[in-house]
């Protein structure tokens, strides 16, 4: 049995983690910390998980205390945070650390000119979006690497929609427009997230200089060797969770859209978290689920492909791909606690 930590159980991704790893087979959670709420019932504070986890209270643990009780610890904490935590965990452990804050996805120079702060631990990571990334073999370029850092909501979703055709070296132009629901931006309420300004409105923000942007250049430049012109523009919805993001593919010359189709079905054919579906991906077919969906066409008219990624911010943008990247880390199948269907 794997024996898990959460940092930061309390928020909106550590509460998701608690909720997959109790469907988890192989997995037992011995640690769910929040300072806040020490000495707190699991099921007290997020009422769904009440009766699941009979034993468990949040705690305030000591670093070297937590490492010694964990094979893995998922890090839920603010950016800037991580890098806190991971040098003191991994050292003298053996434990896997996963990471799901922005701290390690970038390089160093980068992280500091897009976060705005000093990169205290400047270690290298795997950047793990499984669907395109190797892990494992990423992980051996390393030597002992233990330390994933989890993609970011934004960059997962469009990621996805377009990695098939930047493999196939066709893309010339990509603009993203992305649809978020609103725990994206987690439990402490602001001016964007509050229900008046948000209910019956769709509210762009930080329209051309997203720090995602950079992530998203980055690795499907890894795809594409050179090509980073991408533009992005995220949106918030009245929705809780949910990320539906339409990517405009400008290319060089024309594709139907059965040319492109195949592109994708025989890029993804042995991925099992993607699908692709006939007409527009539904936000409500992907809801608490770790499945990426992906409609596409063609326009006949232009050299543009459109393609529409749905995903669930919270799972397959967090919490759900943090689990399916532990899985391979540990030998076990990918789908282990996260074949599950969305909600109707």
């Amino acid at each position: 049995m794997i024996k898990a930590g959460i940092v930061g159980a309390s928020g909106y991704a550590g509460e998701e983690l608690l909720r997959l790893l109790a469907m988890h087979s192989h997995v037992k959670v011995v640690a769910a910390t929040s300072r806040n709420l020490a000495g707190k019932k699991i099921g007290s504070v997020h009422i769904n998980l009440d009766g699941f986890y009979p034993d468990l209270t949040f705690e305030n643990i000591d670093n070297n205390e937590l490492k010694k009780m964990c094979d893995v610890i998922f890090l839920a904490v603010p950016h800037g945070a991580s890098m806190d935590f991971v040098p003191e965990l991994l050292n003298g452990s053996t434990c896997k650390i996963i990471d799901l804050s922005a701290d390690y996805r970038l390089k160093t120079a980068e992280f500091e000119k897009i976060y705005g702060m000093k990169h205290k631990d400047p270690r290298e990571a795997v950047y793990a979006i499984p669907e395109v990334h190797d892990v494992l073999k990423e992980a051996e370029k390393i030597k002992n690497i233990r330390l994933i850092a989890n993609p970011g909501c934004f960059p997962t979703g469009a990621t996805l929609a377009v990695a098939p055709l930047a493999k196939f070296g066709v893309l010339e132009n990509v603009i993203f427009d992305s649809k978020s629901g609103v725990t994206g931006a987690g439990n402490t309420p602001s001016a964007t997230s509050h229900y008046p300004n948000l209910t019956e409105n769709i509210i762009p923000y930080k329209m051309t200089a997203h720090r995602h942007t950079a992530e998203m250049r980055q690795e499907i430049s890894r795809l594409q060797p050179g090509f980073d012109n991408i533009s992005f523009t995220p949106h918030v919805i009245p929705a809780s969770r949910g990320i539906l993001t339409t990517a405009h593919v400008f290319t060089a010359k024309k594709y139907t859209t059965e040319e492109v189709k195949k592109i994708y079905v025989d890029f993804y054919k042995d991925k099992p978290f993607v699908r692709i579906v006939d007409g527009v991906p539904s936000l409500l077919a992907i809801r608490g689920s770790n499945f990426c969906h992906i409609g596409l066409e063609a326009d006949s008219k232009t050299k543009r492909i459109v393609i529409v990624s749905a995903i669930d911010n919270l799972v397959k943008g967090a919490a759900g791909q943090a689990i399916q990247n532990m899985n391979i880390l540990f030998g076990l199948s990918e789908t282990e606690g996260l074949w599950i269907p969305g909600l109707p």
